[in-house]
């Protein structure tokens, strides 16, 4: 039986890909801030969870608590790092970007760095990170949230090239989103809002092919390529 880890699976898509892990025949370590909502998941079935609370804020702890989990597991095939967050921010309020920061940049570093190390250790395993199509261009609305997201993006590019150096079976995919029906779809008139199991069994498709990078669902490949291309003058007024 193959054992996943997810970091955030308290909501949204980290909970959903907990219950489809689970459906498909995986053990699941599910890891967040909230407790109740972790207990919710593994009484549903308790034999296929095991649950871990933590805050990936708090460094420290939070590889602590994952040691633990790995020896409760009996082992770890995969992590999917899913509990980044993201507020609409246009007055620059520091103490959202900040906590954006803590939570998308040193959270996410951390247990990434982590997870690499494992598998470098058991010569093997895969590392899956849900960045964001936002990731790809600056945002006036939310700048930390689209800056740490391109982190992201770079940090898996150089993990996977890392990976490819050392010759080994770890794989590394970066899940990129558009915009999900999820708490985390935040502003006014949003466009192309995808439904969270279409996307879960899309991120799930593209983990089971150790896809490199995946955007789910697959028409926001279309507004990547846009965003990518569009040129600077006209996307400075947007």
């Amino acid at each position: 039986m193959k054992k996943a880890i997810i970091i955030g699976a308290t909501s949204g898509i980290g909970r959903e890909l907990a219950k489809l892990l689970m459906e498909n025949g995986y053990k699941v370590g599910i890891t967040g801030r909230r407790g109740e909502l972790l207990d919710e998941i593994k009484k549903e079935n308790p034999n296929a969870y095991s649950v871990k609370l933590l805050d990936v804020t708090d460094t420290k702890n939070a590889i602590e608590k994952l040691d633990e989990l790995v020896s409760e597991l009996g082992g770890m095939d995969v992590l999917i790092l899913s509990s980044g967050i993201g507020d609409m921010n246009e007055n620059l309020d520091f103490t959202i970007e900040k906590r954006t920061i803590d939570t998308n940049v040193i959270g996410f570093t951390c247990v990434a760095d982590w997870a690499f190390n494992y598998f470098e250790k058991q010569n093997y395993g895969h590392l899956v990170g849900i960045s964001s199509v936002g990731g790809l261009r600056g945002s006036r609305q939310a700048p930390a949230y689209n800056a740490t997201k391109a982190y992201q993006i770079n940090y898996l590019e150089g993990l996977r090239q890392k990976a490819t150096n050392l010759k080994m079976p770890i794989f590394v995919t970066d899940i990129r989103p558009g915009l999900v029906d999820t708490a985390m779809a935040k502003g006014e008139g949003l466009f192309w809002v995808m439904p969270l199991n279409r996307v879960t069994q899309q991120i799930f498709r593209a983990i089971k092919r150790q896809k490199k990078v995946a955007y789910v669902t697959k028409r926001w490949r279309i507004i990547a390529f846009i965003s990518k291309h569009l040129p600077k003058f006209i996307y400075d007024k947007m």
